[in-house]
Protein backbone atom coordinates (compact mmCIF):
# COMPACT_ATOMS: atom_id res chain seq x y z
CA UNK A 1 0.00 0.00 0.00
CA UNK A 2 1.42 3.28 -1.06
CA UNK A 3 1.59 5.81 2.38
CA UNK A 4 3.52 8.70 0.51
CA UNK A 5 0.41 10.64 1.07
CA UNK A 6 -0.07 10.08 4.80
CA UNK A 7 0.17 13.26 7.20
CA UNK A 8 -0.09 12.21 10.28
CA UNK A 9 1.45 8.97 12.94
CA UNK A 10 -2.07 7.91 13.44
CA UNK A 11 -2.76 7.30 9.64
CA UNK A 12 0.75 5.17 9.99
CA UNK A 13 -0.46 3.42 13.12
CA UNK A 14 -4.02 2.78 11.74
CA UNK A 15 -2.30 0.75 8.93
CA UNK A 16 0.38 -1.24 10.93
CA UNK A 17 -2.15 -2.40 13.18
CA UNK A 18 -3.79 -3.29 10.40
CA UNK A 19 -1.58 -4.99 8.52
CA UNK A 20 -1.16 -7.29 11.94
CA UNK A 21 2.06 -5.91 12.79
CA UNK A 22 3.77 -5.62 16.26
CA UNK A 23 5.60 -2.64 15.77
CA UNK A 24 5.96 0.92 13.73
CA UNK A 25 9.82 2.69 13.38
CA UNK A 26 9.45 6.42 12.10
CA UNK A 27 12.94 6.93 11.17
CA UNK A 28 15.00 9.59 10.13
CA UNK A 29 16.81 8.51 6.94
CA UNK A 30 14.71 5.31 6.25
CA UNK A 31 11.15 4.47 5.46
CA UNK A 32 8.34 3.94 7.88
CA UNK A 33 8.60 0.39 9.21
CA UNK A 34 6.55 -2.06 10.80
CA UNK A 35 7.55 -5.70 11.97
CA UNK A 36 5.50 -8.56 11.59
CA UNK A 37 6.46 -11.96 12.59
CA UNK A 38 9.53 -10.48 14.05
CA UNK A 39 10.85 -9.52 11.11
CA UNK A 40 11.10 -5.35 10.16
CA UNK A 41 9.28 -4.16 6.72
CA UNK A 42 9.54 -1.47 4.66
CA UNK A 43 6.47 0.21 3.43
CA UNK A 44 6.02 1.67 0.56
CA UNK A 45 7.33 5.19 0.44
CA UNK A 46 10.75 6.96 0.46
CA UNK A 47 13.15 8.11 3.46
CA UNK A 48 11.81 10.45 5.92
CA UNK A 49 13.85 14.03 6.02
CA UNK A 50 14.49 15.20 9.59
CA UNK A 51 12.25 17.83 9.34
CA UNK A 52 9.17 15.32 8.56
CA UNK A 53 10.37 12.60 11.34
CA UNK A 54 10.24 15.16 14.05
CA UNK A 55 7.10 16.69 12.95
CA UNK A 56 5.82 13.73 12.58
CA UNK A 57 6.67 12.79 16.20
CA UNK A 58 6.41 15.63 18.21
CA UNK A 59 2.71 16.21 17.18
CA UNK A 60 2.07 12.80 19.56
CA UNK A 61 3.30 14.54 22.55
CA UNK A 62 1.57 16.76 24.78
CA UNK A 63 3.30 19.95 27.14
CA UNK A 64 4.92 17.60 29.54
CA UNK A 65 6.10 14.95 27.37
CA UNK A 66 7.80 18.24 25.34
CA UNK A 67 9.82 19.38 28.28
CA UNK A 68 10.50 15.68 29.01
CA UNK A 69 12.38 15.11 25.61
CA UNK A 70 14.18 18.43 25.27
CA UNK A 71 15.48 18.17 28.23
CA UNK A 72 16.55 14.10 28.30
CA UNK A 73 16.24 13.53 24.49
CA UNK A 74 14.29 10.69 24.61
CA UNK A 75 10.80 9.88 26.08
CA UNK A 76 8.84 6.53 26.92
CA UNK A 77 5.08 6.95 27.02
CA UNK A 78 1.71 5.23 25.59
CA UNK A 79 -0.34 7.15 23.54
CA UNK A 80 -3.81 6.42 22.87
CA UNK A 81 -5.57 7.17 19.58
CA UNK A 82 -9.52 7.48 20.03
CA UNK A 83 -11.49 4.13 18.39
CA UNK A 84 -7.72 2.90 17.09
CA UNK A 85 -6.15 1.73 20.56
CA UNK A 86 -2.87 2.02 22.81
CA UNK A 87 0.78 2.09 21.83
CA UNK A 88 3.89 1.85 24.44
CA UNK A 89 5.80 4.57 22.65
CA UNK A 90 9.57 5.81 22.75
CA UNK A 91 10.84 9.01 21.09
CA UNK A 92 14.58 9.67 21.01
CA UNK A 93 17.69 11.52 19.42
CA UNK A 94 19.68 10.48 17.24
CA UNK A 95 22.59 11.46 14.92
CA UNK A 96 20.57 12.09 12.12
CA UNK A 97 17.51 13.82 13.66
CA UNK A 98 14.61 12.14 15.49
CA UNK A 99 13.76 8.63 15.95
CA UNK A 100 10.12 6.65 16.73
CA UNK A 101 9.26 3.30 17.99
CA UNK A 102 5.32 2.41 18.91
CA UNK A 103 4.93 -1.19 20.34
CA UNK A 104 1.09 -1.82 19.31
CA UNK A 105 -1.20 -3.04 22.19
CA UNK A 106 -3.96 -5.32 21.50
CA UNK A 107 -7.21 -3.66 22.94
CA UNK A 108 -8.27 -6.56 24.39
CA UNK A 109 -6.24 -8.88 27.47
CA UNK A 110 -6.06 -12.17 25.12
CA UNK A 111 -7.36 -15.27 26.80
CA UNK A 112 -5.37 -18.42 27.57
CA UNK A 113 -6.60 -20.40 24.73
CA UNK A 114 -5.73 -17.54 22.10
CA UNK A 115 -2.04 -17.29 23.50
CA UNK A 116 -1.78 -20.63 23.09
CA UNK A 117 -0.64 -21.05 27.06
CA UNK A 118 -0.98 -24.70 29.17
CA UNK A 119 -3.81 -24.61 31.08
CA UNK A 120 -1.15 -25.61 33.84
CA UNK A 121 0.04 -22.22 34.05
CA UNK A 122 -3.74 -20.71 35.31
CA UNK A 123 -1.98 -22.62 38.70
CA UNK A 124 -0.04 -19.69 39.39
CA UNK A 125 -2.98 -17.38 39.94
CA UNK A 126 -4.01 -19.28 42.61
CA UNK A 127 -1.34 -18.87 45.21
CA UNK A 128 -2.02 -15.85 47.61
CA UNK A 129 1.53 -15.15 48.03
CA UNK A 130 4.41 -15.73 46.25
CA UNK A 131 6.36 -14.53 43.28
CA UNK A 132 6.10 -15.60 40.13
CA UNK A 133 8.49 -14.44 37.42
CA UNK A 134 7.64 -14.11 33.52
CA UNK A 135 10.91 -13.55 31.73
CA UNK A 136 12.39 -13.97 28.38
CA UNK A 137 13.92 -11.36 25.11
CA UNK A 138 12.30 -8.28 24.30
CA UNK A 139 9.37 -8.49 21.99
CA UNK A 140 8.56 -11.86 23.41
CA UNK A 141 5.07 -11.66 24.65
CA UNK A 142 5.98 -11.15 28.44
CA UNK A 143 3.88 -8.06 29.26
CA UNK A 144 0.50 -10.27 27.36
CA UNK A 145 1.56 -13.15 28.97
CA UNK A 146 1.39 -12.28 32.59
CA UNK A 147 -1.40 -9.33 31.43
CA UNK A 148 -3.55 -12.44 30.93
CA UNK A 149 -2.57 -14.07 34.13
CA UNK A 150 -3.44 -10.63 36.29
CA UNK A 151 -6.99 -10.82 34.36
CA UNK A 152 -7.77 -14.32 35.65
CA UNK A 153 -6.99 -13.01 38.79
CA UNK A 154 -9.49 -10.30 38.05
CA UNK A 155 -12.09 -12.77 36.94
CA UNK A 156 -12.11 -15.10 39.40
CA UNK A 157 -10.79 -13.68 43.20
CA UNK A 158 -12.36 -10.87 45.08
CA UNK A 159 -9.31 -8.56 45.73
CA UNK A 160 -6.99 -5.94 45.36
CA UNK A 161 -4.64 -5.58 42.25
CA UNK A 162 -1.90 -3.21 41.79
CA UNK A 163 -0.12 -2.68 39.24
CA UNK A 164 2.90 -0.75 38.15
CA UNK A 165 4.19 -0.28 34.78
CA UNK A 166 6.46 2.08 32.39
CA UNK A 167 3.78 3.02 30.74
CA UNK A 168 0.72 1.29 31.69
CA UNK A 169 -0.32 -1.39 28.60
CA UNK A 170 -3.23 -3.40 29.16
CA UNK A 171 -5.83 -1.26 30.22
CA UNK A 172 -7.87 -3.74 32.79
CA UNK A 173 -11.22 -3.70 33.89
CA UNK A 174 -12.30 -4.26 37.08
CA UNK A 175 -14.30 -7.45 37.06
CA UNK A 176 -14.18 -9.00 40.53
CA UNK A 177 -11.26 -7.73 41.88
CA UNK A 178 -10.69 -4.04 42.79
CA UNK A 179 -7.51 -3.00 39.83
CA UNK A 180 -5.41 0.42 40.20
CA UNK A 181 -3.09 0.74 37.30
CA UNK A 182 0.26 2.91 38.16
CA UNK A 183 2.30 4.28 35.59
CA UNK A 184 6.34 5.28 36.51
CA UNK A 185 6.35 9.03 35.74
CA UNK A 186 2.80 10.05 35.75
CA UNK A 187 1.56 8.73 38.98
CA UNK A 188 5.11 7.56 40.51
CA UNK A 189 8.75 8.59 40.21
CA UNK A 190 10.23 4.91 40.08
CA UNK A 191 8.92 1.30 40.32
CA UNK A 192 10.50 1.14 44.12
CA UNK A 193 8.92 4.21 44.92
CA UNK A 194 5.68 2.77 43.92
CA UNK A 195 6.20 -0.82 45.20
CA UNK A 196 6.80 0.75 48.78
CA UNK A 197 3.96 2.54 48.71
CA UNK A 198 1.66 -0.24 47.14
CA UNK A 199 2.72 -2.61 50.05
CA UNK A 200 0.67 0.32 52.34
CA UNK A 201 -2.50 0.04 50.48
CA UNK A 202 -3.91 -3.58 51.27
CA UNK A 203 -2.94 -4.94 48.18
CA UNK A 204 -3.31 -9.24 47.67
CA UNK A 205 -1.92 -8.84 44.10
CA UNK A 206 1.09 -6.40 42.63
CA UNK A 207 2.25 -6.41 39.14
CA UNK A 208 5.08 -5.10 38.72
CA UNK A 209 5.79 -3.97 34.77
CA UNK A 210 9.80 -4.75 35.03
CA UNK A 211 12.29 -5.38 38.49
CA UNK A 212 14.69 -3.21 37.22
CA UNK A 213 17.00 -2.51 40.05
CA UNK A 214 18.12 -4.13 43.43
CA UNK A 215 15.97 -1.97 45.24
CA UNK A 216 12.94 -3.37 43.28
CA UNK A 217 13.67 -6.69 43.47
CA UNK A 218 14.53 -6.49 47.23
CA UNK A 219 11.23 -4.76 47.54
CA UNK A 220 9.40 -7.85 45.55
CA UNK A 221 10.83 -10.26 47.19
CA UNK A 222 9.67 -8.83 50.94
CA UNK A 223 6.46 -8.27 49.72
CA UNK A 224 6.06 -11.96 48.35
CA UNK A 225 7.83 -13.23 52.07
CA UNK A 226 4.67 -10.84 53.44
CA UNK A 227 1.31 -12.31 52.31
CA UNK A 228 1.52 -10.80 49.14
CA UNK A 229 1.18 -12.54 44.84
CA UNK A 230 3.82 -10.61 43.03
CA UNK A 231 3.94 -11.43 39.24
CA UNK A 232 6.98 -9.42 37.83
CA UNK A 233 9.49 -9.56 34.37
CA UNK A 234 12.95 -10.13 33.56
CA UNK A 235 14.96 -10.14 30.34
CA UNK A 236 16.38 -14.00 30.99
CA UNK A 237 16.03 -17.18 28.68
CA UNK A 238 16.00 -20.36 31.78
CA UNK A 239 14.47 -20.51 35.11
CA UNK A 240 17.79 -20.96 36.18
CA UNK A 241 19.83 -18.07 34.77
CA UNK A 242 16.79 -16.46 36.44
CA UNK A 243 17.64 -17.16 39.66
CA UNK A 244 20.89 -15.89 39.08
CA UNK A 245 19.67 -13.00 37.73
CA UNK A 246 17.81 -11.65 40.59
CA UNK A 247 20.98 -12.86 43.13
CA UNK A 248 23.49 -11.35 40.74
CA UNK A 249 22.22 -7.85 41.66
CA UNK A 250 22.64 -7.88 45.28
CA UNK A 251 26.21 -7.78 46.74
CA UNK A 252 28.34 -11.36 47.71
CA UNK A 253 27.60 -10.67 51.19
CA UNK A 254 23.92 -10.65 50.83
CA UNK A 255 23.47 -13.46 48.49
CA UNK A 256 22.96 -16.39 50.72
CA UNK A 257 20.40 -14.88 52.95
CA UNK A 258 18.51 -13.88 49.11
CA UNK A 259 19.25 -17.10 48.60
CA UNK A 260 17.20 -18.73 50.56
CA UNK A 261 14.48 -16.07 50.92
CA UNK A 262 14.02 -16.99 47.29
CA UNK A 263 13.77 -20.63 47.75
CA UNK A 264 10.52 -20.27 49.69
CA UNK A 265 8.94 -17.51 48.00
CA UNK A 266 9.33 -18.32 44.06
CA UNK A 267 6.12 -20.06 42.82
CA UNK A 268 7.05 -20.54 39.54
CA UNK A 269 8.98 -19.28 36.47
CA UNK A 270 7.89 -18.94 32.46
CA UNK A 271 10.50 -18.48 30.37
CA UNK A 272 9.62 -17.52 26.71
CA UNK A 273 10.04 -17.33 23.13
CA UNK A 274 8.29 -16.45 19.74
CA UNK A 275 9.82 -18.72 16.90
CA UNK A 276 8.80 -18.44 12.94
CA UNK A 277 6.47 -20.85 12.10
CA UNK A 278 7.59 -23.26 9.35
CA UNK A 279 4.31 -21.98 7.39
CA UNK A 280 5.25 -18.50 7.50
CA UNK A 281 1.93 -17.67 9.08
CA UNK A 282 3.35 -15.83 12.43
CA UNK A 283 5.14 -16.80 15.29
CA UNK A 284 4.94 -20.45 17.82
CA UNK A 285 5.07 -19.58 21.23
CA UNK A 286 8.06 -22.03 22.92
CA UNK A 287 7.70 -22.21 26.81
CA UNK A 288 10.14 -23.05 29.78
CA UNK A 289 8.33 -23.46 33.16
CA UNK A 290 8.90 -24.26 36.71
CA UNK A 291 6.78 -24.91 39.46
CA UNK A 292 8.74 -24.33 42.61
CA UNK A 293 8.96 -27.98 44.57
CA UNK A 294 11.11 -29.05 47.62
CA UNK A 295 13.18 -30.32 45.42
CA UNK A 296 13.85 -27.09 43.57
CA UNK A 297 13.80 -24.70 46.36
CA UNK A 298 16.73 -27.08 48.04
CA UNK A 299 19.06 -26.56 44.88
CA UNK A 300 18.25 -23.14 45.26
CA UNK A 301 19.37 -22.64 48.66
CA UNK A 302 22.53 -25.16 48.15
CA UNK A 303 23.31 -22.56 44.87
CA UNK A 304 22.97 -25.80 42.87
CA UNK A 305 21.63 -24.45 39.79
CA UNK A 306 23.04 -26.89 37.35
CA UNK A 307 20.99 -29.65 38.94
CA UNK A 308 17.68 -27.48 37.69
CA UNK A 309 17.21 -28.44 34.77
CA UNK A 310 17.47 -32.70 35.83
CA UNK A 311 14.25 -31.81 38.48
CA UNK A 312 12.58 -30.22 35.63
CA UNK A 313 12.44 -33.09 33.62
CA UNK A 314 11.38 -35.78 36.24
CA UNK A 315 8.52 -32.54 36.94
CA UNK A 316 6.65 -33.01 33.46
CA UNK A 317 3.14 -34.22 34.98
CA UNK A 318 3.51 -31.20 37.18
CA UNK A 319 3.98 -29.53 34.20
CA UNK A 320 7.31 -28.29 34.19
CA UNK A 321 8.84 -28.40 30.69
CA UNK A 322 12.76 -27.37 29.76
CA UNK A 323 12.58 -24.62 26.80
CA UNK A 324 14.42 -27.18 24.84
CA UNK A 325 11.98 -29.82 25.35
CA UNK A 326 9.52 -27.63 24.23
CA UNK A 327 11.76 -26.38 20.90
CA UNK A 328 11.98 -30.05 19.74
CA UNK A 329 8.41 -31.04 20.45
CA UNK A 330 7.82 -27.87 18.03
CA UNK A 331 9.79 -29.14 15.42
CA UNK A 332 8.69 -32.90 15.81
CA UNK A 333 4.62 -31.37 15.04
CA UNK A 334 6.21 -29.36 11.64
CA UNK A 335 5.60 -26.20 13.61
CA UNK A 336 8.97 -24.45 13.54
CA UNK A 337 12.08 -25.15 11.30
CA UNK A 338 14.61 -27.27 13.23
CA UNK A 339 17.35 -24.47 12.41
CA UNK A 340 15.02 -21.75 13.74
CA UNK A 341 15.05 -24.09 17.15
CA UNK A 342 19.02 -24.73 16.79
CA UNK A 343 19.38 -20.87 17.16
CA UNK A 344 17.19 -20.46 19.92
CA UNK A 345 18.17 -23.80 22.19
CA UNK A 346 20.19 -23.92 25.15
CA UNK A 347 22.00 -26.86 24.62
CA UNK A 348 22.69 -26.71 20.90
CA UNK A 349 24.07 -30.19 21.16
CA UNK A 350 20.56 -31.83 20.97
CA UNK A 351 19.67 -29.22 17.69
CA UNK A 352 22.87 -30.40 15.90
CA UNK A 353 21.51 -31.99 12.72
CA UNK A 354 19.65 -28.79 12.04
CA UNK A 355 22.91 -26.54 12.47
CA UNK A 356 23.57 -24.47 9.25
CA UNK A 357 26.06 -26.00 7.22
CA UNK A 358 29.25 -23.72 6.46
CA UNK A 359 30.79 -24.28 2.71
Amino acid sequence: MDVAGFTDVRQYLGLARALGASDLHINTGSPPLIRKDGKLQPLNRGPFEAAETERLLFAVLDEEQRKTIRERKACDFCYTVPDQGRYRSCILKQRNGWDGAFRIIKSKIPKFEELGLPPSLARLTEFHQGLVLITGPNGCGKSTTMAALINLINETREEHIITIEDPIEYLFEPRKCQVNQREVGNCTKSFANALRAALREDPDVIMIGELRDQETVALAISAAETGHLVFGTLHTTSAARTIDRVLDVFPPDEQAQIRSMISESIKGIVCQQLIPRKDGKGRALAMEILFNNAACGNLIRERRMFQLPSVMQSGRKQGMILMDDALLKLVQDGTIDGTDAYFAADNKSAFAQWAPKIA
